[in-house]
């Protein structure tokens, strides 16, 4: 597992939070155009994130040792089957991770939705994540417009109009 001590530190701050210390709501975005992503699944099938362009997609990174990530994995389940009849996906990127301590944790939290391998934390650089759990939403045309850092309820109605909002527009 290669990940540097300041991020270790700032990602275990971030699930150190107070309730109610920050808004519990959707980010625009307004940072730089969205990277690339092209990681393997834990089946060893390649995701490369312009392959799902037509749809929205939620791109969450997380870890398994990460409390706030497993706790909003459930909520992303939910989320999924909400948007089930529309051109939506969720990709759960896992950071720095080897691929059977992984699969052990999903067997106990099983998801609905590929859970891709950054095991050398190249995305994680990419993408300029500060803390775990950070979640992308992005429209149809491959942009970001929506962040999170923190744990969130995914299923909320707040989040569902959100995304319902990305995928009405023409």
């Amino acid at each position: 597992m290669t990940i540097w001590l300041p991020l270790a530190a700032l990602l275990f701050f971030v699930g150190m939070a107070p309730a109610g210390a920050t808004e519990k709501t959707l980010k625009p975005w307004s940072g730089d155009p969205t990277p690339a992503l092209r990681l393997n699944d834990l089946d060893g099938k390649t995701h490369d994130l312009a392959a799902y362009r037509g749809k929205a997609v939620l791109i969450n990174f997380w870890a398994t040792w990460c409390e706030p990530c497993r706790e909003e994995l459930p909520s992303m389940n939910r989320l999924k089957r909400a948007l089930n009849s529309k051109p939506f996906e969720v990709l759960a990127v896992d950071v720095g991770e080897e691929a059977a301590q992984i699969r052990e944790f999903l067997v106990k939290v099983p998801v609905e939705f590929p859970v891709l391998l950054d095991g050398n934390s190249d995305a994680v650089g990419d993408w300029k994540i500060r803390g775990l759990p950070t979640t992308f939403i992005l429209d149809p045309e491959g942009r970001i417009r929506y962040y999170y850092i923190g744990q969130l309820d995914w299923a909320s109605p707040t989040v569902i109009r959100a995304i319902d909002g990305l995928l009405a527009k023409p």
